[in-house]
């Protein structure tokens, strides 16, 4: 059973589709990113699946079974899709003290929370003077209330700072070690490559793929060829069924499809030199932009 499973999901506003027969599983010990253009239906799933809308057809679980029939939800999944909405006029105590009452958690657990988060010192301090880094860190504590098996983030590394992101990176890496599920949203591509082990993809509310983030940047990488004769190059590789393209570099070929080891072989056969023979980097933004078709838009 996976701990967090959409099925055929579907949402509708009036004429315009949020989500569009979306499906996909997210399992334990590891952290999911899910990732999209803006308008692509991801904090509709995510609140879908947190039972705060009603699917138009199509279902949202957790653990087998829709949020609103959980029989102990604060301890089962912590979720942070705000980080802003949080009374200014309290501190970050009271405002875990709220949640805490209204979940029927010890107040013990605030304390240890705001220790978890590194929000000690500031913990008596009025919201309104918190900065955006802190409030993520006060949400991020708000959902590790209830000691949850699941987490689901939306934007969680809005407003960090460089060493707020490396923080970030780890609590959530060493929350996955202990087997629990972690699902975060977010448009911070350079950071969900460092962070995560799976990604979701979606567009315009369908599913683009889905699978580990190392199986994703891996595909379709080019090779870097550097040739004094790309033109007679670029025919021998093509009769070999490859793809072949520049860069704009006069001597530069990008070949796809074939190994390097065979394109090295092929051009000791023809006698051509080659003075460079690399296996392109590819990054999660790259195939991010290949397999939603978005060039500037990447939240």
């Amino acid at each position: 059973m996976a701990e967090i499973c959409v099925e055929r999901l579907t949402k509708r506003y009036r004429e315009a589709v949020a989500v569009d027969d979306l499906s996909f599983q997210v399992d334990g010990g590891r952290v999911t990113g899910f990732l999209g253009p803006n308008g692509a239906g991801k904090s509709t799933t995510l609140r879908a699946l947190l039972g705060l809308i009603r699917p138009t057809s199509g279902r949202a679980l957790v653990l087998d079974r829709p949020f609103a029939e959980l029989r102990d939800p604060a301890r089962t999944v912590g979720a942070a899709l705000d980080a802003s909405d949080v009374h200014p006029g309290r501190s970050g105590r009271s405002h875990l003290r709220t949640l805490a009452a209204a979940a029927g958690i010890p107040t013990s657990r605030v304390d240890e929370v705001l220790a978890l988060v590194e929000l000690t010192p500031a913990r008596n301090r009025l919201v309104k003077g918190y900065s955006m880094g802190m409030r993520q860190r006060l949400a991020l504590a708000g959902a590790l209330l209830g000691d949850p098996r699941i987490l689901m983030l939306d934007e969680p590394a809005n407003g960090l700072d460089p060493q707020g992101m490396r923080w970030l990176r780890d609590i959530l890496r060493s929350l996955a070690a202990e087997g629990r599920t972690v699902l975060i949203s977010s448009h911070v591509l350079s950071e969900v490559e460092q962070t995560v082990d799976e990604v979701v993809v979606i567009s315009a509310g369908k599913l683009v793929t889905q699978g580990p983030l190392a199986d994703l940047i891996a595909e379709q990488r080019p090779v870097f060829v550097r040739t004094p004769r790309p033109e007679e190059f670029k025919a021998v590789l093509e009769i070999d069924g490859a793809s072949v393209s520049t860069d704009g570099r006069d001597e530069v070929l990008l070949v796809h499809g074939l190994t390097l080891e065979h394109i090295g072989t092929r051009a000791a056969e023809h006698g051509i030199v080659v003075f460079e023979l690399t296996l392109t980097a590819s990054t999660l933004e790259d195939r991010f932009l290949e397999l939603t078709g978005e060039g500037g838009n990447v939240r």
